[in-house]
């Protein structure tokens, strides 16, 4: 039996990130990492942690409206109109500011009409969603409580996290109320597991079950240092394998929600690249596989402006190594915009640094437009591919450029000729388009039949159509 992905509703404890809620562990020493040594210290209790974190661990319940289409042989006596059906999500979050502002995954409440957060002491109350971010799968909520000032989780602002830590879960699995869990941290940096685009994840094996995302994996300190996500496993239930996003990320888009953005804008560094396999650090010098081999460069971008080229080893950003390409986007993409930071580089032999300036993805974000009207393309969304719109959509830029297919909707003449998201529109009835308005334009004549060119997996596929 394969193992899959199932994403958990699960609680998340967040740190508050205003200047006057300040972590709790901050001024204290170093905590000194030790093994149990009798049977008096394994009896000691994670109480005292619990007691300071749970308070602000809430949990958020969701609801939407699905209209869906019922038979077509009974929508002869219902008039057509499709059936509407109430989806429910169940989830956890946490408080991050004592007037209401809470943390949870995206996915508990993506596309819902309400949500619901409930307080430690059983209180309900409506909440507004600032930001959601569903790259990061992290969304920022608001409930009104007036003046009263609530319990809140510190964000870790150290994030000193080693694999055999001590870590506790708290959320809310099957509604049954909040519950605590504890294990270790068994592995750090887990990226490429198709959770979210900004993958690099906390992984452990305190029980995490449905019900849980969203909550809090907190420290000995009572801080946040992740919030639960998702797990992997055959049953849907826990397995020891649970990921929990880091804490920095967490703080990325509180900060941003607080500060009246209405998304999040993360550093682009420009440059696509590949982990450096046991062949190519032979053939590099290096004594055993590190880095990321850069494959390629955006003219213009961030990368290109500092010097990086094809063929250079990015051996660490900051100071964090990297070795794939999921640690080079988390960690650049958790700059400040504006900010430098020191890329050590590999290059014909010899390490050297580079220092990168955190920029935006260029070009417009917002572009695009569906295509309507009697034609092959009617119901397709398509836009002229550029970083920041890439970056926004969670495309690839590297893949081509030019006009992209970004959706098709199911009961359009696209979907009908089989076109697909993905696919790169390069002519139509033998003129070649290069924007969505060239696209717009062309697809406004009356044209019999209609030669619509397109580029696929990199191969170029010419159809005629008569509409």
């Amino acid at each position: 039996m394969r193992a899959y992905k199932v994403l958990i509703p699960a609680l998340v404890v967040l740190a508050s990130c205003s200047p006057s809620e300040k972590s709790q562990a901050q001024g204290l020493p170093e905590p000194t990492r030790a093994v149990p040594t009798s049977a008096a210290a394994m009896k000691q209790s994670f109480a005292p942690v619990v007691k300071r974190a749970a308070p602000a661990v809430v949990n958020v319940s969701s609801r939407r409206t699905v209209r869906q289409r019922v038979d077509p042989f009974w929508e002869m006596f219902s008039g057509g109109i499709p059936r509407e059906r109430v989806q429910q999500s169940l989830g956890s979050g946490a408080i991050v500011r004592a007037d209401g502002v809470i943390i949870t995954n995206n996915h508990n409440i993506e596309g819902a009409d309400e949500v619901m957060v409930q307080l430690a002491d059983r209180r309900e109350f409506p909440a507004r969603v600032l930001l959601s971010d569903p790259r990061a799968d992290l969304a920022v909520l608001k409930i009104d409580v007036g003046n009263e000032r609530l319990p809140v989780i510190a964000i870790d602002a150290t994030e000193d996290l080693q694999v055999g830590d001590l870590v506790l879960a708290i959320g809310n699995p099957f509604g049954v109320g909040q519950t605590v869990t504890n294990g270790i941290v068994s592995a750090t940096a887990r990226s490429n597991l198709g959770i979210t685009d900004f993958g690099f994840f906390i992984q452990t094996d305190a029980a995490i079950n449905p019900g849980n995302s969203g909550g809090p994996l907190v420290d000995m300190d009572g801080d946040l240092i992740g919030v639960n996500t998702a797990i992997l496993s055959r049953s849907g239930q826990s397995s020891g394998v649970g990921f929990a996003i880091p804490a920095s990320m967490a703080r990325q888009i509180v900060t941003a929600a607080l500060g009246g953005e209405t998304a999040v804008v993360r550093p682009w560094l420009g440059a696509r690249g590949q982990a450096v396999t046991s062949s190519v650090a032979g053939s590099l010098g290096l004594e055993a596989p590190r880095g990321v081999l850069v494959a390629d460069v955006w003219p213009g971008a961030a990368a290109d402006r500092a010097g990086l080229r094809q063929g250079d080893v990015i051996l660490s950003i900051g100071g964090e190594p990297v070795n794939d390409e999921g640690a080079v986007t988390y960690f650049f993409g958790n700059l400040k915009l504006g900010q430098s930071a020191a890329l050590s580089v590999l290059r014909d032999g010899r390490e050297q640094t580079i220092n990168v300036r955190a920029e935006k993805a260029p070009g417009r974000a917002d572009g695009g437009r569906t295509i309507e009207g009697r034609n092959p393309l009617q119901g397709a969304f398509v836009a002229e591919l550029t970083p920041a719109l890439a970056d926004a959509k969670g495309v690839d830029p590297f893949v081509g450029r030019g006009v992209v297919v970004l959706q098709v909707a199911p009961n359009g003449l696209a979907a009908r000729i089989g076109l697909r998201p993905g696919d790169f529109i390069r002519a139509i009835n033998g003129k070649q388009v290069r924007s969505d308005a060239d696209v717009a334009q062309a697809t406004a004549q009356n044209a019999r039949p209609w030669q619509i060119t397109i580029e696929r997996g990199g191969q170029t596929i010419t159809s005629s159509f008569n509409l």
